[in-house]
């Protein structure tokens, strides 16, 4: 976790302001106004050596005069104070600064976090305007009004968005637990705001609007954690780009940065969405509905009109309206009039009275699969506000599958407030209400990937990796990045990827026949140079040739045309190529790219010729398994024609998921892969094959698992132990694990429980479970030993998890061993699993809180090692002892460098 010292940085029980002043417009100024109105109950100390008091209060005229130090810093005085101040402040023990002072030069701001660093004091900034904590009363900014008290955090790398934002929300009403702004982001950057905001009890939704990410794997680490607590949604400025600079695949110059952001975002489980309206629109929908139905709409409205607005807007956002069945129809027919609309939208006409807006929501509630949107026109046949009374118990009763609109103003106010108070989410448009099931919809799917932990080496097929090492070490000591096709076939071959067989030739009509012979008509035949990446563009590709004579006017024209397009291009030769024949087959592509932030990423869409210009693609971070590359292959536009339509069947869905996973495994094989294309790669609903690849390597070896946002699941770390005569598996826990863990953890003897995880309770929530067996192993590691059942299934016998602080200094463990199964040694095998992963990845000490009581875990630290003492933590309650073991060699004075 990169928490540290967060508390208190928003809780601070004290606060000091460097540079408070009474000077009319400057920062110092408002900072301290704003801090001394805002209703903070902690002590203030303004800081300003030209004062004796300000505002009735005390002035101080240095850090070291502060009556104590303060747990907060706000620091407005000019950029050359910064480093001086925090170098005092950390050392009379403040551990959080607010640096809103701007201008600060790089070695400035590199000497800052250098003095922060020795006393782990934590720093908001530089060049922010600051945060407020409303629920505290805290406004440490320089915004020229506060925010409302609310559940919503709002983080902001803008701080000019910042101030229009306080406005724009207080104007409306919207409350939040945390508003802050993050400036430079020189230390506190959006992983530590989400890390700590997805664990705060008051924060329901976490707001980010973000321009940049630098740290990508500490960015998703944190936001995996914290989607799995509460929505996380993002606006992201930036959607359009100037473009890449050329790439050598199609790939390369597709996979722009936001879409790969767009990818990230849904890897992550969180939400995207454009605007700050829709900013506000996906919180207050996730909030109240997030545990409703989320499959098609049902829409129940009383005016024509607005029905169709409703669908029409279904239709533009992908949203599907639930068709009505038989059943449904027969219980409408009973009880709404004979000339309803009898299909989606249900409309039950204008001159509705309330018992049949109650009568037709209680027909649709027996569809628990669809969410029903209410929309209500005011007319003079009814009150408004007597239809949401009597539809009150219903709605009530299940809030989560309603969505209402009430048009109007001033007309349906008192029936809007009474839906919002019965806990139903709502929305002044229908367009508005449907583009906000549309956020539901997207949110479940990115949940739903948000749980796929896959391994790196996932491929179905057979990997043959010398022979990919033996071509990638040629390739590169030959002084190329660019594999020829003949190289990239067998590239891919040796991956497992199927591909159409090739033969190279001399640039020569003749042999081109010999081997066009060979193989049978119809070929293709292709240009082959080192120089020429898209052979296209210079007519180096000939299909469906008949015929020799065909061939030899084809070898003729093609040197003919290359000679003139790019006579600088070395040519070896030809390639030739049997064509491939499919019937109802599809041109896909499937590539692969580095990108600069979030590192490997893979692309998937419609192929061919045009692919720049259709540009239906979807990228996704590896690694990949089959449930994530089919999720991929349904965020296109092509997917509707893979899954087949009228005469043409389904497309080998599985067989395409299968060469993504691949490729996932090559990115994480083969640190050297810098860019992929197959193009196409033709589909039908037998199989799929690789007509054409191109791929290009790199030196600097910018893929590798190391290189991944997302750490693969650590297969590399499983081992077999035989104990009592039978195979036991020691693994790193897993997604897949939680109702195997729960199984486990039922087992348990509730002493044993409080013993060793301090937990009373005997039924463990799934939120409980999923934090236990959804980990990041980038920051956390768990093993569970386990064995097969008699069943074919298996079981867990223990488990040990240790989380390591974000500077891999010290990690803090549990270890917990079925209760018939205490004293067999398999404790001890797991410590000594934990042990040897935490010394290899260069931890120096594990440590561990131990009840005095537990005898047996006390003894087993002893047997391995530990230290045992009181517990630094608990100094007043002698129930617990602390426990500590070095992991690594100390460093002798002679053995340092420098």
């Amino acid at each position: 976790m990169s928490i540290r010292h967060l508390d208190a940085l928003f809780n601070p029980a004290s606060v000091a302001v460097f540079g408070a002043s009474m000077r009319p417009a400057s920062v110092g100024a408002t900072v301290w106004r704003n801090l001394l109105i805002g209703g903070f109950a902690g002590a203030l100390y303004p800081v300003n050596p030209k004062h004796a008091e300000l505002d009735g209060v005390k002035t101080y005229a240095s850090v070291a005069a502060l009556p104590q130090a303060p747990d907060l810093a706000v620091i407005c005085t000019p950029a050359a104070t910064v480093v001086r101040l925090i170098k005092e402040l950390g050392a009379r023990g403040t551990r959080a600064a607010i640096v809103v002072t701007a201008g600060l030069s790089a070695a400035q701001k590199q000497a800052m976090l250098e003095a922060a660093r020795v006393h782990t004091l934590r720093i908001l900034g530089p060049n922010c305007i600051g945060m407020l904590v409303p629920h505290l009363g805290l406004n440490a900014s320089f915004a020229h009004i506060g925010a409302r008290q609310g559940e919503l955090a709002f983080v902001s790398q803008s701080g000019a968005l910042v101030t229009a934002m306080l406005d724009w929300a207080g104007s409306r009403g919207i409350g939040f637990s945390h508003f802050v702004s993050l400036g430079e982001r020189a230390d506190v950057d959006f992983g530590d705001m989400l890390d700590y905001l997805g664990s705060d009890p008051k924060t329901r939704a976490i707001l980010l609007y973000i321009e940049s990410i630098e740290e990508s794997r500490k960015f998703m680490s944190a936001a995996r954690a914290a989607a799995r607590n509460k929505p996380v949604i993002v606006v992201k400025a930036g959607r359009s780009s100037a473009g890449q600079a050329a790439a050598a695949s199609h790939t390369g110059a597709l996979a722009g940065s936001d879409a790969v952001f767009d990818a990230a975002i849904a890897r992550a489980g969180m939400l995207r969405v454009d605007t700050l309206h829709e900013l506000f629109l996906a919180a207050e929908t996730l909030a109240r509905f997030r545990d409703g139905p989320s499959g098609g709409l049902i829409v129940l409205t009383n005016g024509g009109g607005a029905g169709v607005m409703a669908a029409d807007a279904a239709a533009t956002d992908n949203v599907p309206l639930t068709p009505l069945d038989d059943a449904l129809l027969a219980r409408l027919d009973a009880v709404l009039p004979a000339h309803w609309s009898r299909a989606n939208p249900v409309d039950i006409i204008g001159d509705a009275p309330a018992q049949r807006y109650v009568d037709a929501l209680e027909a649709l509630s027996h569809d628990r699969e669809s969410a029903v949107l209410f929309i209500h026109a005011p007319t003079a046949i009814v009150p408004s506000l007597d239809i949401a009374q009597a539809l009150l118990p219903r709605v009530g009763a299940t809030p989560q599958r309603v969505l209402g609109c009430w048009l109007g103003d001033t007309a349906v106010a008192a029936a809007r407030q009474t839906f919002r108070d019965a806990g139903v989410p709502d929305f002044n448009t229908p367009e508005e209400a449907v583009r906000a099931f549309c956020f539901l919809r997207t949110f479940r799917l990115h949940q739903e990937e948000l749980l796929q932990t896959p391994v790196a080496r996932g491929a179905a097929r057979a990997v043959d990796l010398p022979r990919i090492r033996a071509i990638v070490d040629g390739v590169l000591a030959s002084g190329r990045e660019l594999l020829t096709e003949p190289e990239a076939k067998d590239f891919l071959a040796a991956a497992g990827l199927p591909v159409v067989p090739t033969r190279v030739v001399e640039a020569d009509a003749a042999e081109a026949q010999a081997a066009a012979e060979a193989m049978g008509y119809p070929v293709a035949l292709k240009i082959l140079s080192h120089a020429i990446t898209h052979k296209s563009d210079v007519g180096g590709v000939r299909l469906n040739i008949g015929s020799a004579a065909e061939l030899a006017e084809a070898c003729a024209a093609m040197l003919a045309r290359v000679g003139e397009l790019r006579p600088d291009a070395d040519v070896q030769g030809f390639t030739v190529q049997p064509m491939v024949r499919k019937k109802h087959a599809h041109e896909l592509i499937v590539g692969a790219s580095v990108d600069p932030v979030f590192g490997p990423v893979i692309l998937f869409g419609a192929g061919g010729v045009a692919v720049e210009v259709l540009a239906d693609r979807a990228l996704a971070l590896p690694p990949l398994n089959t449930a994530l590359a089919l999720a991929q292959i349904h965020r296109t536009r092509i997917a509707k024609l893979l899954h087949g339509y009228r005469d043409e069947p389904t497309a080998d869905l599985d067989g395409i998921a299968q060469v993504l996973v691949a490729v996932s495994q090559l990115l994480a094989e083969v640190p050297e892969l810098a860019e992929l294309d197959i193009n196409p790669l033709l589909v039908n609903h037998e199989s799929a094959v690789a007509l054409d690849a191109r791929v290009r390597l790199s030196a600097r070896r910018p893929a590798g698992a190391a290189h991944f946002a997302i750490l693969p699941y650590p297969a590399e770390l499983i081992e077999t132990w035989t104990w009592r005569e039978q195979p036991v598996v020691l693994r790193p826990i897993r997604p897949e694990d939680e109702a195997q863990h729960r199984a486990f953890l039922e087992r348990l003897d509730p002493e044993d429980i409080r013993l060793r995880v301090f937990y009373s309770r005997r039924s463990i929530e799934h939120s409980e479970l999923a934090r236990l067996t959804q980990i990041d192993y980038a920051r956390e590691m768990a093993f569970i030993a386990t064995r097969a059942t008699p069943e074919g299934g298996e079981e867990t016998l223990g488990a040990v998890r240790a989380t390591v602080d974000p500077d891999n200094h010290t990690a803090e463990f549990g270890v917990i061993v079925r209760s018939d199964l205490k004293g067999s040694g398999l404790g001890h095998r797991l410590m000594d699993k934990m042990i040897r992963y935490l010394r290899e990845r260069g931890t120096r000490r594990l440590v561990g809180t131990v009840l005095r009581i537990n005898h047996g875990m006390l003894e087993l630290a002893h047997t391995l090692g530990f230290q045992e003492s009181d517990n630094p933590n608990d100094p007043d309650n002698h129930d617990t002892r602390f426990v500590s073991l070095d992991l690594q060699p100390p460093v002798h004075p002679d053995d340092r460098s420098g």
